[in-house]
């Protein structure tokens, strides 16, 4: 996969995939998030994505991201909540 947004491969860890599975987050939708889902930065590496998707009833869908030559999802979270990114 690439990001068109970020213009780099994306890398998905085995602990994102492995959460990506618990909860149900296909590859499409995570693409979808990266591509189109707000993003709140940490520092210059580090970033949160987010979306609220409507058939989803769990809140909003996040990806933890780190920017280098590639984007890295570390992991993939649901019921999200802003407030717990800082």
């Amino acid at each position: 996969m690439v990001s068109q947004r970020f213009h780099r491969p994306i890398k998905i860890t085995r602990h994102a995939k492995e959460r990506m599975a618990e909860r149900g987050i296909s590859e499409a939708l995570l693409l979808d998030l990266i591509e189109t889902g707000k993003a709140k930065h940490k520092d210059d590496t580090r970033l949160w994505l987010f979306k609220h998707y409507p058939e989803c009833d769990d809140n909003l869908i996040c990806a933890a991201a780190v920017l280098e030559d590639c984007i890295i999802i570390k992991t993939v979270m649901h019921h999200f909540q802003l407030e717990a990114a800082t």
